[in-house]
């Protein structure tokens, strides 16, 4: 669907301040969105909210459906009666301007877990109700992943595949043995999800009332090792003796890598899908709208069609396209949830079939700054190419920072872009890459905090082909200035992205 013309800016919460090593669901939270609503922005934009494995990619998630632990705040924990100010004392030394998220998580589970223990010995009834309420209503997701996380503890972590065969191919006697063995462990999970999702639910509904929505990303493919891959091995297409990917997820060669990219993540089986009324995709969109106003769909080239390759290949050069139903699948899914408030990532190799799937549903599409310059006047990305159904980005998550792309330009792209942008000097590039996306006719426009506090290639948030190393950076806490959100509320008003109405808070 079209949006209102808005502003927005997009940051991860891991990137927080906080005193726990990555930023959480606290009080940096309240002051981000209290910067937001000051500067005129109406979109605060995240990455996936799940809990993350090697690499601590939020595209690598252990469950497309749940929430990170990590992300809790402990001291609303405190705030709440379950934890005292004196269980922060000696806390360990993390940095301010990087995650460290073995250490992060090395001194905040022990707390969440003190947390739950007095959760299960202090709570109030009301507060024990809304638990109850919590696991009944999410259940449909929430048994699996608990069920699937007490057992890959206690497993040593290894992937789902390599467990017992009885468990692995979720034999019901199995299923109930184990249950009842990890009865504790499985309870102490449903608890995390349950405080993730209370914290997270009234930071949106703050976010909410302050004028604020919430754009969040869902990834088309989910990890092999998962609890969605372990609960649906139905719907995926598995090597029915090993529990491998038979086929797997990835994009052909391309200008940019001469063996494609071999994801591994299994390909869905839609035919199966197609069957069931999409039921999996459905159940996922409305777990997503529990978190975000917005849905952001990673990929979505991949629901026309996608790249598939056999198990096995060391690469994605042997690949192929297949098509995929995603006129059903977007069809069955606003006939359940009505009018889907979607915007399509249709970055990369866009065909006309692609965009005819996008417009069909009017979901808007993404324009780059980025990518505008290294070409004729006929690139799609230079603004004066845009349809106002879009959303216009200086960079992505997955882009340098404005000002760490620019310095890597050569001298005669640097010369181009300072032409085309009428300046005569650098300096402060990152304000005329954001005042040339707010000014462009796109509907929304959404900035990395990033390029709004000019930070070069230290401040990058990923870099796609490095496995490691990654989704780091966080920002300090006396950056967001009243001045700096003079100057985007003002940006904001001069070109017809300010709201008409502020939410109070």
């Amino acid at each position: 669907m079209p949006f209102p013309r808005s502003a927005g800016i997009l940051l991860h919460p891991t990137s927080f301040p906080g005193r726990f090593g990555i930023g959480d669901l606290g009080i940096e939270a309240y002051r981000f969105i209290d910067f937001l609503a000051q500067s005129y922005q109406q979109i605060w934009q995240v990455l996936p909210l799940g809990p993350t494995g090697y690499g601590n990619s939020p595209y690598a998630s252990y469950s497309s459906m749940a929430g990170n632990p990590l992300l809790i705040s402990p001291e609303r924990l405190r705030d709440d009666g379950l934890l005292a100010e004196e269980d922060f004392h000696n806390l360990s030394a993390f940095s301010a301007d990087k995650v460290d998220y073995e250490q992060a998580e090395q001194t905040k589970m022990p707390l969440l877990k003190k947390g739950y223990d007095n959760f299960k010995d202090k709570a109030t009834s009301v507060l024990q109700q809304e638990f109850e309420g919590f696991c009944e209503a999410k259940a449909y997701w929430l048994d699996d992943y608990a069920l699937y996380t007490a057992l890959k503890k206690a497993h040593d972590g290894a992937s789902w595949h390599t467990w017992e065969p009885e468990i692995a191919k979720r034999q019901p006697e199995a299923l109930e043995q184990w249950r009842q063995q990890l009865h504790e462990e499985i309870f102490y999970q449903k608890y995390l999800q349950f405080e993730f999702f209370r914290q997270w639910s009234e930071l949106k509904s703050y976010a909410n009332m302050r004028g604020i929505q919430i754009v969040g990303d869902i990834p088309i493919y989910v990890a092999h090792d998962s609890a969605d891959v372990w609960g649906n091995p139905e719907i995926f297409c598995l090597n029915e003796e090993t529990g491998e990917s038979a086929l797997m997820a990835g994009v052909p060669p391309d200008y940019f890598s001469a063996t494609g990219q071999l994801w591994g993540n299994p390909i869905y089986n839609w035919e199966k899908l197609q069957r069931l009324d999409f039921q999996w995709w459905v159940q996922r969109f409305k777990a997503m709208l529990d978190y975000v106003d917005i849905i952001r769909i990673d990929h979505f080239r991949g629901f026309q069609a996608y790249w598939s390759v056999k198990q096995g290949e060391p690469t994605a050069v042997n690949g192929e396209w297949v098509e995929a139903p995603g006129e059903a699948l977007f069809q069955a899914i606003a006939e359940q949830l009505g009018k889907l408030p979607v915007l399509a990532e249709d970055l990369g190799t866009i065909t006309p079939e692609v965009e005819a799937l996008r417009d069909q549903f009017e979901f808007p599409g993404m324009k780059i700054l980025q990518f505008a310059f290294g070409s004729g006047s006929d690139n799609p990305y230079l603004p004066f190419c845009y349809h106002r159904n879009c959303v216009v980005y200086t960079g992505t998550h997955d882009n340098d920072t404005t000002v760490g792309w620019f310095n890597q330009l050569s001298d005669y792209e640097k010369e181009s872009l300072l032409r085309y942008l009428g300046c005569t000097s650098s300096e402060g590039i990152h304000w005329d890459l954001i005042r040339l996306a707010l000014s462009s006719v796109a509907n929304q426009a959404i900035i990395p905090l990033q390029d709004i506090l000019g930070l070069g290639t230290e401040a990058r948030m990923n870099m796609p082909s490095q496995a490691e190393g990654n989704w780091g950076w966080r920002y300090q806490p006396d950056v967001l200035t009243g001045e700096l959100g003079d100057r985007l509320k003002t940006l904001n008003e001069t070109y017809g992205r300010a709201p008409t109405v502020r939410g109070e808070g």
